[in-house]
């Protein structure tokens, strides 16, 4: 045996050969802004937490001290109140604090590839404070130490809610450094079909926030010719690119080269360098709920369902809609009364805006808007139609003659669309779908373009937080057919969400 175990050893010492990746690199890339902005969002975090905490903590006897014929503002806090004790919350306090971080830590709230884009983010920090405040509910009842339901409910709310809210701000600073300048922004090689690498590059410029700015594409010799970024090599020379540029990231497209062997092995070269390998798959505008991997028979399926067009989640939508459309109609029913006033002022007219669109299932409707052009708008259109600035389908121009003054601001800031929450008041339209079409633009659509109308239009939608009328008509066809392929609740108040920045930011209103 003694002379077995050697041997082994010898031939294991000459089969195991280090990858290209954990040999080094020329250029290593830079990565420090990771590490920077991991410790700032970990200063960030804390705070919010010692803030939380101490809030909490001085809430809680400051009101046992009302309760008790103190003055809040003299409080001299003696070593308990009742049941309670000063001493034990002193030390139980600190405590929550390091153990509250420890489980943002443990939840991977800062880990590098869910910064600054998505919703994950989020979602991780938000499950550290329900995992955390869960454990100290069951330590509490187990250990009955006298804590507080106040302090559990109170902490719990306005601690997830600092976090969050800290976590988005943070974010938005981010994407505003990204958009000045690539320091924040992971280095990216390219790597796949030519055609595909150049769809690639545009889709991350067209969204420098998410940080991925690709520095260099390697594609087949064959396919090889003029792209928006340096082709420094080939399939087969995906290491020697890696080491040149010092890239942290490789993001692979479809190629009738990239076969699952030569990813596998790619993913092996690269083992220990430090360089993320992420695959665009080629199932394009299916998003990840509805993509679902199945182990069958030793192979890693990718199952697609169907998207939904029915059910509890499509009811909610439906509640939600009339609910909010009713609520705002309400709320700002002086500001549709001011801006009625002031279309009616300013040009002759009527003061609402009526036009057939086309709904869903085909299904036509008359959409109201406040009224923007003259009245005579529609018997100009054809003497203007060679100036059109919009997508190539439908007429756009941003200093159109027909626009009043008045209707000039009301575009800059949507206000013109606000009568169509009385469209979705009575479910012609949605809050959020893709934009109302016109009966003759609808007759044009193709089977795919028909998709369009499974679901109702909507007020808002992709289209609008992605740059409205300076869309070509090609991207506003993507964005809605991927709404109507992928919508879900949650994504529907993230747009709102968005449509407010939009809406602000006024690009492509006209």
């Amino acid at each position: 045996m003694a002379s077995v175990v050697p041997e082994r050893a010898a031939a294991a010492r000459v089969e195991v050969v280090p990858s290209r990746g954990q040999r080094g690199r020329t250029v290593p890339a830079d990565t420090r802004w990771l590490r920077r902005l991991g410790r700032r969002l970990w200063i960030l975090d804390s705070t919010l937490v010692v803030m939380t905490v101490t809030a909490v903590l001085v809430v809680r006897f400051t009101t046992l001290s009302t309760r008790f014929g103190r003055e809040p503002s003299r409080i001299a806090f003696p070593e308990s109140w009742g049941d309670v004790r000063l001493s034990s919350y002193l030390v139980v306090g600190p405590a929550l604090v390091i153990a509250w971080g420890a489980m943002l830590r443990a939840t991977r709230a800062y880990d590098a590839r869910v910064l600054g884009v998505g919703s994950e983010e989020y979602r991780r920090v938000a499950r550290a404070s329900v995992y955390f405040w869960g454990l100290v509910a069951i330590a509490s009842y187990m250990t009955q130490f006298e804590l507080s339901r106040f302090v559990l409910g109170f902490a719990f709310l306005i601690g997830t809610f600092l976090l969050l809210l800290g976590r988005w701000t943070a974010r938005k600073i981010l994407h505003r450094a990204r958009r000045r300048s690539t320091t924040w922004s992971h280095r990216v090689l390219a790597v796949g079909g030519r055609d595909e690498v150049v769809a690639l590059v545009a889709e991350l410029e067209r969204e420098p926030y998410a940080g991925l700015k690709v520095v260099g594409a390697c594609v087949p010799p064959s396919e090889s010719g003029e792209i928006s970024v340096p082709v420094v090599g080939s399939l087969t020379s995906v290491p020697e690119a890696v080491a040149r540029l010092g890239v942290d990231t490789v993001a692979v497209t479809a190629s009738r080269g990239l076969t699952s062997g030569v990813l596998k092995r790619l993913g092996w070269e690269l083992e220990g360098a430090g360089v993320d390998l992420v695959v665009a798959p080629a199932l394009t505008d299916i998003a990840g709920p509805r993509v679902h991997v199945r182990p069958v028979a030793g192979l890693h399926l990718l199952y697609v369902e169907q998207p939904e067009f029915t059910g509890p989640t499509w009811a909610m939508k439906e509640i939600f809609d009339r609910a909010v459309a009713a609520l705002c109609l309400c709320l700002l029913a002086p500001v549709l009364a001011l801006v009625a006033l002031a279309v009616r002022l300013s040009s002759q007219g009527p003061v609402i805006f009526r036009q057939v669109r086309v709904g869903r299932d085909g299904e036509v409707f008359t959409v109201f808007k406040f009224r923007t052009m003259v009245v005579d708008a529609e018997t100009h259109l054809e003497a203007l139609w060679e100036l059109s600035e919009g997508n190539g389908v439908l007429f756009k121009l941003k200093d159109d003659p027909r626009v009043t003054t008045v209707g000039r601001f009301l575009r800059r800031l949507s206000l013109d669309e606000l009568p169509q929450l009385w469209n979705v008041l009575v479910g012609s339209m949605s809050l959020v779908g893709p934009r109302p079409a016109l009966p003759n633009e609808a007759e044009r659509y193709g089977r795919s373009t028909a998709r369009r109308l499974l679901v109702k239009p909507g007020i808002t939608g992709l289209w609008q937080v992605s740059g409205r009328s300076d869309l070509s008509w090609e991207d506003s066809v993507r964005l809605d057919l991927y709404y109507v392929e992928n919508w879900s609740f949650a994504g529907d108040i993230q747009i709102l969400w968005k449509t407010v920045s939009a809406v602000m930011r006024g690009q492509g209103a006209y």
